[in-house]
């Protein structure tokens, strides 16, 4: 189900498909990426202040996305 953001998404695929038409774009679900951040660092031994830096949140969420596509379409 689309959130609550998804009409953003699609208006800014309508200006990236505008501006890059011969660009594919591929759409792939990241619900729960952030938990489970959360649950490697955890897992990984990472200390409770550095688990609080955003940066290294979305650094491992997008490894994990990244996975996840690779996984699903190679």
């Amino acid at each position: 189900e689309p959130s609550e953001n998804y009409e953003n998404i699609e208006k800014f695929l309508e200006k990236f498909a505008q501006k890059f038409p011969s660009m594919p774009v591929v759409m792939h679900d990241e619900r729960f990426t952030s938990v489970l951040a959360h649950r490697a660092m955890i897992d990984g031994g990472v200390k409770k202040m550095q688990r609080r830096e955003k940066s290294l949140a979305d650094t491992i969420s997008a490894t994990i996305i990244l996975q996840s596509y690779l996984d699903a379409n190679v």
